[in-house]
């Protein structure tokens, strides 16, 4: 497998994070023009945003938090050459899950659903996670 491709799914992640902090920073920006918050409310991150800016906002920020573990693990992986087909499925579906939990955070905000995309994303990094380590300390023929 190329290292084009196993990168993929990262850049895709990147491409995410960086999304939500344009759209983030445009709410937050459209906010302060139409005085609905007034800049020295909010200078020092105090939560007198209006709620549909904090909404768009703490999806980004979720951005910055699990996915770190996946960039880890992913560059772990490159650099002890121990990347293969299942970490690259558990890598887009790790990403994918990301996509879903941002949608469904930045839209309907609908617990139930995005908690299920968090596990799935949660459990896909775990499993990245096992099988790297495994293979550098367990079985580091394979």
């Amino acid at each position: 497998m190329s290292i084009e491709a196993i990168l993929l799914p990262m850049f895709a992640q990147v491409a995410l994070t960086f999304v939500m902090l344009f759209w983030m920073a445009a709410v937050r920006l459209r906010a302060v023009r139409r005085g609905d918050v007034r800049p020295h409310q909010v200078a020092l991150r105090e939560p007198a945003w209006p709620p549909r800016v904090i909404q768009i906002g703490n999806a980004f920020h979720n951005q910055l938090e699990l996915p770190m573990l996946f960039y880890v693990v992913t560059l772990l992986a490159l650099v002890t050459n121990v990347l293969d087909t299942t970490l690259y499925v558990l890598s887009w579906m790790f990403v994918a899950s990301r996509y879903l939990h941002t949608y469904i955070h930045a839209t309907s905000n609908r617990l139930d659903r995005r908690t299920a995309m968090f596990m799935v994303g949660a459990v896909a990094l775990a499993l990245m996670w096992v099988i790297v380590i495994a293979r550098i300390y367990l079985f580091p023929e394979l």
